[in-house]
């Protein structure tokens, strides 16, 4: 796991490990945010006490990121105000697993100084159907691409899931989720569109999708 100062929000590493700040495919680059709960500011905390509630994270160019769990499971949306963020459907997108992701956010942007188009993050799903020794479910992993919201865009009909990469099936995952990222993400609606799989379908795709 990488760790650095929120001051610098751009992160030297990837969703892989360390490596370069900057990472490109085509003409497109990639910044890196973290969310760990140290770098987030606390919205709410559930009466329960499972450890749910939301926070809100600082991304690039002004962009808030929200991150709610409910019952073990996540939901994460991007908006400039957080407001924003929880109008948006991605907000409402959660899976039927128990959920979290990683702390690593990559942006695709077409330049560094310019607002990203996509976010691609690491999931890990709970797998009921294959548990440890100690009977709990293993996780299975897959990068979700996000769309996000172009500007001056109406709140709540653009950020949402477009791609699922079954990191497991495939040995090329996280490239193919920047191609997902770059080719599918601004042109996607999210009214209508069907979240596409690439690549090799894998367990970790298998639980994401709806049965």
């Amino acid at each position: 796991m990488c760790r650095t100062s929120l001051a610098a929000l751009t992160l030297t590493c990837t969703l892989l490990g360390p490596g370069a700040a900057m990472a490109q495919t085509a003409h497109n680059v990639s910044s890196f945010t973290s969310t760990e709960p140290k770098q987030c500011r606390p919205v709410s905390v559930t009466r329960d006490g499972d450890g749910g509630g939301t926070r809100t994270c600082p991304g690039p160019q002004g962009l808030v990121v929200v991150i709610s769990e409910d019952d073990l499971r996540e939901t994460v949306s991007v908006g400039r105000t957080r407001k924003a963020a929880e109008a948006e459907p991605a907000a409402k997108t959660w899976f039927g697993p128990f959920s979290s992701t990683t702390p690593t956010i990559e942006w695709r942007q077409e330049a560094k100084d310019k607002p990203p188009f996509a976010m691609i993050q690491r999931w890990h799903l709970a797998d009921i159907d294959d548990e440890d020794k100690d009977g709990r479910p293993k996780a299975k992993q897959l990068f979700v691409v996000t769309r996000l919201a172009p500007a001056g865009v109406k709140s709540g009909t653009s950020v949402c899931h477009v791609a699922y990469i079954d990191v497991k099936a495939n040995s090329n995952a996280i490239d193919l989720a920047r191609e997902a990222a770059d080719t599918i993400a601004r042109e996607f609606k999210c009214d209508s569109g069907k979240v596409r799989v690439i690549g090799a379908t894998g367990r970790g795709v298998e639980l994401a999708l709806p049965r």
